[in-house]
This record gives structure tokens, C-alpha cells and sequence, in this order.
């Protein structure tokens, strides 16, 4: 009964009600001068820290919030309700940084899910007979059965589509691990230089060789439609729409657009305990994977600070990073700096223009950061009941622990979401993937309620060319709550709080430029030796000892740790070779 007496409080409320759980790294002093300094506390640059630390290098991390983990945060939004803000989900974070950094003895603690995707049709039930749903998990068998209410044939076909998904995520895994080729250093330099270079084409020719006759195959998937390969291997719309969704998940884009296949292949590569394509709630929220590393690096000496606003980047007259500027007027020495901010603000609004070339500044701003996604975080006194899934007594079924997608029987439905973005209008039949995190981990939410992840697409970062006004976020989300309240009935009399994040609020929150989650696109131009720029792709900025390390750089988004392990690891080579 709490919750309820806030509900016309949280409805009305567009930005967050409440109180927050503030870090319990902001007490201690920070030092003058250190070996490395990190900008941002994202899970990103928390890993950055740990290795270099672990390096031997006196790291500070700098966190401009008044809570650690960038996108992967937990915040208590209203009184009782605990949400992963941003991100919601784990299963990218690379399996060796686990292990090194000792992550379970340090706090975190993964839900598994399985089922793991849940697709209701929006269609009228025959008599007492439910509409249909899509279910899918972890065992093939089961999945067939599901699959077969739709189409025979792809049920036959689905564990040999799985199959083939799986080898060319394989295949990706040792470029995830390491810097992009070096082909400056292969093209240039003394002999003993080009040696050295020439060992970075060792992961590329691993993935070749993972890939063997599949090469011609890998190649399809990174550049074609999404559409192109489902419908290659599938012919159920509900299977085929549910699958394409993890094609543009995040991204500005179509499932009919190329380079959506990528996409796809980005969010199946993970896993989670040994468990291929595994995803899980992190318990306490997806800051609980931040703090983890946080603890990870504070146990190596890492100091971690937050509420520290780095103003600028600190240039010397040789054109070497020597520090940083917090907005507050304190300067901090240091030997390396490591940006965990996009790099339109780690160049754009850090380094001052002066150590940048007029080329340099154009091919930064030129970067594509445009993001479809509203996030909308939901407090709820009641579990949402499914008319194609209904569950007596408001207990969970399996089907709750899911990612539940809304709007997405067909990839008509798609394209038209899609199509109302590009004209600069919110979607009015947006795609939803909803989570509820608190029926697999009870310490999100007060007994009997719950909270609800809502990650939309697609809307725009200008409606129309003009901001976004607090009626304009209201408006856009009673439409999502009239959409879900289709599938589950009541579902909006259940709603005692909602936090709308649309991009503009992404991007002032978080960070996030554009609010784009991924920190740019993960688009063609925009991977592997490109990203985030063709001549920026091994972490190493052009001022001398400062370095990226957030997902803006190889292999980019998603939680995942690689950008920050590659990054620390090229830094401290920098400083053996000085």
C-alpha cells in the first residue's frame, strides 16, 4: 500500500522521484599527482583501472556523477524500487575479465534466465483458448515445439540456424580481445617495427581460421540485412520479427537496412557461466557489475572517486597529457590519462582545441551517434498478466523472467516504427522489449511489486527539429503504456512511477552523446579498424598519453570490458617504451 500513495506523484513525473543510493567511494582525499587517471566510472573505465593497477601504475578514477557505472548503474529512482537505469541486461562481459578480476568474490551475482525471450500475438483468443505467443530458451527441443505453432519447417530448420549463428560468433571472439590490426605500424617504421605490428593480424587470422569455409558466410552477415539472412533460413513472422529485433536493437536502423545483421551477431556472441547466448539479471541492479569491478580495482589500490567533474584535459607544452582540470579548479598530475566519455566529448569538450588539428576536430564531429532509444523505468504494484500468457494470483510464470517483445509479430510493424523516427516523429506502434528483473531478484522492489524495464525504439533525438518538452516525454509514454496495456491488461492502473529517458536525457545523465548506448554507432564505417575513427582504432589519441577506453572505441558497445582491458593494456606498453 506505500507505493500507492505516490502513484499520481510518479505518473506525472517525468524525470526521477525519490532518492538515490549514493557510492561509498567519495570520502577519501584525492592525491596530486598519480601514475594513470581514468575519466568516468562506467564499467568501462572501472576495468581500465583494475588492469592498471594490476600494472603497477597509481590510478585514480574520476566519476562525474554522484554514483558509480556510467550506463551500468542502479539507482533507487522511487523509495523502495531499485532500477538498472540504463542497461539492464548482462551477458557480453568478456569471460577471462570475470575470472581475473575475482568478480564473484567481489559482489556479483547473475540471475540466469531461461526461458529467455517472450513474444505474445496481439490476435483474439478461440474460446477459451488463449492468442498465441512465441517462447523461446535455452533447450532446442522445447524451442522446436514453440517454433512449430508457427511453421514445421522452421522448427526443423531453427537448431541448424542456432548452430551456424553460433560458429561465426565464435569465430569474432579472439578480435573482441585485442587492438585492431596495426597497420600504421606494418606500413611504416623501421623493420623491427613493422615485426611487432605484424603480430596484431594474429587474432584476424584466428577468426579466419575459426571461420574456415564459412568466411563468404561472415562476411553476408556483417554487411547484409538482417532480413536477408533470417529470411535465408525462415519464413514465421512472429520467429523472424522477434529474431530481427536483436538486429536493431539500440541502432537507427531498419531490419531491412545493411549492416543490421552485425548487430544481430554483436548480441549473440556473449554468454554467461559457459552457457552460449545466455543472458541474466544482475542482482541489485546492473550497477551491482560496477561495483564488482569497482571492488576489484580498490583491492589492487586503485583510489575511485565520485562527484569529480573533469573540466578539462591537461595539455604540456610538448603536446603530452599531464593530467586533468576538475571543474571545481583542482589540477591532477598524472603520467597517462584514460577517457571512458564518448569521444566527441573526450575531444570536443576536454582537450583543448589548440592540441587538435582542424581535420582531426571535422572527423570527430562527423561521427555518427544517433540513438532510437526511450527508456522508460517503471515501478509497478502489480505483475503484468498476459492475455497470451495469463498467471492466476499474481505469481510469475516463466515467461516473466523473459525479455518480453512488444509490437513485434511482424517486421511490418517494425519498419513502420522505424519509419516514423526517420520523419522525426516518435513511433506511434513503438518496439518494446520489456524486462522485470524483480521476479528473479527480490531486493529491487517492495513484497508484491515489481520493476519494469521498458527499452523503446524508435524516437528521435529532435521531434520535428524541436527539443523535447516534458509533454512531449509524457505523451510518448502513455502511448507505449496504452501498447502494453493491450497485451496485459491493467497494466497501466499498476503504475505507481515512471522515469522516461528519452535520447536528450540519456545524453545529459549519462553522458551518452546523441544517446546513443553504444557511445556511436555500431554501424560499417564505424567498426573494428574505423571505429570510432579509421586513424583512432588502437585506443591512442593524437595528444601523446591520452587514451580512450570506452565503448566508442574496438569492439564497442554493450557491457562488456574489452574496450577498457585492450586500452589499459596498450597504455602501460606506452610507458615501458618511454
Amino acid at each position: 500500500m506505500a507505493a500507492a500513495l505516490w502513484t499520481h506523484r510518479g505518473q506525472k513525473t517525468a524525470g526521477v522521484v525519490g532518492t538515490v543510493t549514493r557510492s561509498k567511494w567519495s570520502h577519501a582525499a584525492v592525491k596530486s599527482q598519480y601514475d594513470a587517471l581514468v575519466i568516468g566510472g562506467g564499467h568501462n573505465g572501472l576495468v581500465a583501472a583494475a588492469y592498471l593497477q594490476k600494472g603497477g601504475l597509481k590510478t585514480a578514477v574520476l566519476e562525474r556523477r554522484h554514483v558509480l557505472g556510467g550506463a551500468a548503474v542502479s539507482e533507487e529512482i522511487f523509495p523502495g524500487f531499485r532500477f538498472s537505469r540504463c542497461s539492464y541486461l548482462l551477458s557480453l562481459l568478456r569471460p577471462h575479465i570475470y575470472t581475473d578480476l575475482e568478480l564473484k568474490k567481489h559482489g556479483l551475482k547473475v540471475y540466469k534466465r531461461n526461458p529467455h525471450a517472450f513474444t505474445p500475438i496481439l490476435e483474439e483468443g478461440v474460446g477459451v483458448i488463449p492468442p498465441r505467443s512465441l517462447t523461446l530458451g535455452s533447450d532446442l527441443a522445447t524451442n522446436q515445439m514453440e517454433i512449430g505453432k508457427f511453421s514445421q519447417k522452421d522448427a526443423k530448420v531453427y537448431p541448424a540456424f542456432v548452430a551456424h549463428l553460433e560458429k561465426l560468433a565464435d569465430a569474432v571472439h579472439p578480435l573482441l580481445d585485442a587492438p585492431p590490426v596495426d597497420i600504421h605500424g606494418v606500413t611504416t617504421g623501421s623493420l623491427r617495427r613493422r615485426l611487432s605490428a605484424a603480430k596484431t593480424f594474429m587474432p584476424l587470422v584466428r577468426c579466419g581460421m575459426t571461420l574456415g569455409r564459412n568466411i563468404p558466410d561472415f562476411y553476408k552477415i556483417v554487411t547484409a540485412p538482417i532480413m536477408k539472412i533470417l529470411t535465408q533460413w525462415l519464413e514465421s513472422e512472429p520467429l523472424i520479427a522477434t529474431l530481427a529485433t536483436d538486429g536493431v536493437i539500440g541502432a537507427m536502423i531498419s531490419p531491412g537496412n545493411p549492416g543490421s545483421g552485425y548487430v544481430l551477431l554483436h548480441h549473440v556472441m556473449g554468454e554467461m557461466e559457459k552457457e552460449k547466448g545466455a543472458w541474466g539479471y544482475v542482482e541489485g541492479g546492473m550497477g551491482g557489475v560496477s561495483q564488482a569491478i569497482a571492488n576489484a580495482a580498490r583491492s589492487y589500490g586503485a583510489d575511485i572517486f565520485t562527484e569529480k567533474d573533469v573540466g578539462q584535459i591537461l595539455v604540456g607544452s610538448d603536446g603530452a597529457a599531464k593530467g586533468v582540470a576538475l571543474k571545481d579548479g583542482t589540477e591532477i598530475q598524472s603520467k597517462v590519462v584514460l577517457s571512458n566519455a564518448t569521444p566527441y566529448v573526450t575531444f570536443m569538450n576536454l582537450t583543448p582545441k589548440s592540441a587538435l588539428s582542424p581535420e582531426f576536430i571535422k572527423a570527430v564531429d562527423q561521427i555518427d551517434y544517433t540513438s532510437p532509444v526511450t527508456k522508460i523505468n517503471v515501478a509497478v504494484d502489480k505483475l503484468p498478466n498476459f492475455l497470451a500468457s495469463p498467471t492466476p494470483d499474481d505469481k510469475p510464470g516463466p515467461h516473466h523472467q523473459c525479455s518480453i517483445h512488444l509490437n513485434c509479430e511482424s517486421v511490418e510493424v517494425l519498419e513502420a516504427a522505424y519509419k516514423d523516427a526517420t520523419n522525426e516523429r516518435p513511433s506511434s506502434r513503438p518496439m518494446i522489449e520489456m524486462t522485470i528483473p524483480s521476479v528473479l531478484d527480490p531486493t529491487l522492489a517492495p513484497p508484491g511489486c515489481h520493476v519494469v524495464s521498458l527499452f523503446t525504439q524508435f524516437t528521435p533525438y529532435l521531434i520535428e527539429g524541436q527539443n523535447w518538452t516534458d509533454q512531449d516525454r509524457e505523451a510518448y509514454a502513455d502511448t507505449v503504456f496504452d501498447w502494453v496495456d493491450q497485451y496485459a491488461p491493467g497494466f497501466k492502473k499498476s503504475v505507481v512511477g515512471r522515469d522516461i529517458l528519452a535520447p536528450p536525457d540519456l545524453e545529459r545523465i549519462f553522458g551518452l552523446t546523441g544517446g546513443n548506448i553504444f557511445h556511436g554507432s555500431m554501424s560499417l564505417d564505424q567498426l573494428y579498424l574505423a571505429r570510432p575513427l579509421p586513424f583512432l582504432s588502437d585506443y591512442r589519441s593524437p595528444v601523446r598519453g591520452l587514451y580512450l577506453c570506452g565503448s566508442g572505441c574496438h569492439p564497442g558497445g554493450g557491457v562488456m570490458g574489452s574496450p577498457g582491458w585492450n586500452a589499459a593494456l596498450t597504455a602501460i606498453a606506452d610507458l615501458k617504451h618511454r
